[in-house]
């Protein structure tokens, strides 16, 4: 019978608030519900380690996670900052995002608690978002640096300013795997002083060997695979040795549909194939198909339909 596996969403919890709805988000915890749909079958769970406020938005998020099936146990509760919240406008079906400041997920604080919890998960997810912030940053890392036994993905997510080179570098030294998106690559290679004499265009067009070049840097650490998603045209794997790209999917499109969270549902397969030791082309595919069905809902946590979680 296949393990009992945990994966844990590590970092920002907000809501999402479009102008006409407040959905419950941030990446690490969209991670972990979509985780918590894949992994509960076998009895497993996705968990959200994150921080949140004693306030009304708090409170449903909480109500949320619960009647999601997640616990909440390593949901920690700030009486002094709010939740935290991003107000969403979408354009040409993109979206863009503006985040309230110092919130409770900027103040992430270490515990025996989750302690526990980093040295016996399987996989975790983390990203820069919730390192904005230098308490949360450090807590984001330690957390990381106690999972060693774990699949660790760095989802780089960069936004607005909230990332610099210490930080990206940190991440993809603690990182088994690092995904990012081809608008992302050229800022990351750049930063990190590994772009060459590549133009960005080329960079996004063709991100195999850029990505690759991040995979020879970081050769010394325990970084595996960069993973770069391209919208439409799919996600690529990149090794050292080879580019594999699954198939790629397409679902009909809710009138309401936005393509927010369409990542993490990308990056909950990525796991969900990786802990399972399935094949990287079989892994791919099934994070193009959840991505896929994502971005044709609302919202970035959909119930996912049976058939795509078997």
């Amino acid at each position: 019978m296949p393990a009992k596996l945990t994966i844990v969403g590590l970092g920002e919890s907000l809501f999402d608030v479009f102008p006409d709805r407040a959905i419950l988000g941030g990446a690490p915890l969209n991670v972990a519900c979509h985780a918590q749909q894949l992994c509960s079958v076998n009895g497993g769970r996705g968990v959200v380690a994150s921080r949140t406020g004693a306030d009304d938005l708090g409170r449903r998020m909480l109500d949320e996670l619960r009647t999601r099936g997640l616990t909440t146990d390593f949901v920690q509760i700030d009486d002094a900052y709010p939740t935290g919240r991003v107000d969403i406008a979408l354009r040409g079906g993109e979206p863009t995002y503006d985040f309230l400041a110092d919130v409770a997920w900027d103040h992430l604080e270490w515990s025996p608690e989750w302690r526990r919890l980093a040295e016996t998960c399987d996989a975790v997810v983390f990203g820069t978002l919730a390192q904005r912030c230098p308490n949360s940053r450090a807590t984001v890392q330690r957390f990381v640096e106690a999972a060693r036994q774990a699949i660790r993905l760095f989802d780089v997510n960069l936004r607005v300013n909230f990332f610099d080179a210490d930080c990206l570098r940190r991440g993809i030294e603690l990182a088994t795997a690092v995904k990012l998106n081809a608008e992302e690559l050229p800022i990351v290679l750049r930063l990190l002083g590994l772009a060459a004499e590549a133009s960005d265009e080329t960079l996004r067009a063709e991100p195999a060997s850029g990505a690759r070049r991040l995979v020879q840097a970081f050769a010394p650490s325990d970084l595996r695979c960069v993973v770069v998603t391209r919208g439409e045209q799919g996600t690529e794997l990149i090794t050292h040795e080879a580019t594999v790209r699954g198939t790629v999917a397409q679902f009909q499109r809710h009138p309401q549909a936005d393509n927010v969270g369409a990542g993490d549902a990308c990056s909950a397969g990525l796991l969900w194939g990786w802990l399972n030791q399935w094949p990287e082309e079989r892994t791919v595919t099934l994070a193009n198909r959840l991505g896929a069905y994502v971005a044709s809902q609302p919202g970035a946590t959909p119930v996912i339909p049976r058939e795509l979680r078997q």
